[in-house]
């Protein structure tokens, strides 16, 4: 048996250059096919058993052990579409493909070394993480059965962890949207008393939503992003559609927020005798914290990058759908580390770029993960 750590040393140049393809096939939620043909490929000639399904690219390799037990490593594949350049294409400006190249580096360390393995450990290939739809799916095909530990990992800015550092765990928070329909009653713009105007009634939700409060200073943010109303100068319309971006700290608190805004929606159409319409949508779970992953997290990254580059845990404002595993598991011990990897400007920004040493390091954080939850659970 050879060192897997080791392995992932010696295979830094094919790491890069794995990188680099996956970085090149950027495919859009549910399209995945050449990223998770390639992934497979690879995986399936070391010798990992395959498991694909119906209706999606996502699937499962796995290392057998000894027992019926499973560790688990998640990563996701889909890219962003957004514009760039002044082009809108499937661009990986979130760090996927990396994400993806650390698992598949990690999967081949523990085969090629022929480490000796209590547990099965499974490496969970997930698409449609950017619609928080992915996690669900796999969850539905049963990627969680016999799971005694999930862990996962995404790239992190600079301003969060520092290059060389990780985190043991990221703390997203909880999102959803609301989009929605105002119907009032068109007019002549010369005779609004005949009319009843949709666009001031959006100016009043706006207004009280402003004005909600929770108590004990929760963190959480609710604020309109679209809004579209009217075609011409003249005329009052008969109907105005927003879209409001809803985030909190907990599920807790996301549950009060999101009560408070059905109020407020309810009680805005009442006063504008209004009809609003409105469904809730992309909803993404909060983090929640484990203090035995957290702990096998922080073993792992004192062992490869020392103790003094622990970084504390990540608190991220943005949501990630990791973390339904953990919402509908609870009893599972799942983390998802953060990655210092000098990325920047900044997530889902068209031009993002990172220091890709990190991706040696950071596949074998993930590779003394799984050994680490593989001999202590």
């Amino acid at each position: 048996m050879s060192d897997p750590l080791n392995y992932i040393e010696l295979h830094k140049k094919e790491i890069l250059q794995t990188y680099q393809d996956l970085h090149a096939i950027a495919e859009p939620s549910w399209q995945e096919q050449q990223t998770s043909c390639y992934l497979q490929d690879q995986l399936s000639s070391a010798g990992l058993s395959i498991t694909t399904y119906n209706g999606h690219h996502g699937f499962i390799a796995e290392i057998a052990g000894r027992t019926k037990g499973v560790i688990a490593l998640r990563a996701d594949m889909d890219a962003l579409v957004q514009e760039v350049d002044g082009e809108v294409i499937a661009n990986h400006s979130c760090g996927h493909d990396a994400h993806s190249t650390m698992a598949l580096y990690t999967a081949l360390a523990l085969k090629n070394s022929e480490t000796d393995l209590h547990h099965t450990i499974r490496f969970i290939f997930q698409p449609a993480e950017e619609l928080a739809e992915g996690a669900l799916q796999m969850m539905k095909e049963g990627v969680l059965e016999d799971v005694l530990f999930l862990g996962g990992l995404h790239v992190r800015p600079h301003t969060e962890v520092p290059f060389g550092k990780s985190a043991p765990a990221i703390l997203h928070g909880s999102s959803a949207t609301i989009i929605g329909t105002i119907t009032g009653t068109p007019a002549h713009a010369a005779r609004p008393e005949e009319g009843n105007n949709p666009i001031e009634a959006a100016s009043f939700l706006i207004q009280s939503l402003r004005q909600i409060r929770l108590p004990g200073n929760k963190k959480f943010s609710i604020k309109i992003t679209e809004l579209h109303g009217g075609e011409t100068s003249n005329s009052i319309p008969a109907s105005a559609r927003f879209t409001l971006d809803v985030r909190a700290e907990t599920n807790e608190t996301m549950d009060a927020l999101l009560k408070k805004a059905r109020h407020i929606i309810q009680h805005t159409a009442a006063l504008t005798e209004t009809k609003i319409a409105y469904e809730e949508e992309g909803y993404s779970p909060a983090a929640t914290e484990n203090a035995t992953a957290i702990q096998l997290a922080q073993q792992a990254i004192g062992s490869v990058l020392g103790e003094e580059n622990i970084d504390g845990p990540c608190i991220s404002q943005g949501a990630e759908d990791f973390h339904f595993y953990t919402w509908k598991t609870p009893e599972i011990p799942a983390t998802m580390i953060g990655l210092g990897c000098d990325l920047k400007p900044g997530l889902h920004h068209p031009q993002m770029s990172f220091n890709t040493d990190a991706l040696i390091y950071g596949a074998q954080i993930l590779t003394q993960l799984l050994l680490n939850a593989d001999r202590e659970l």
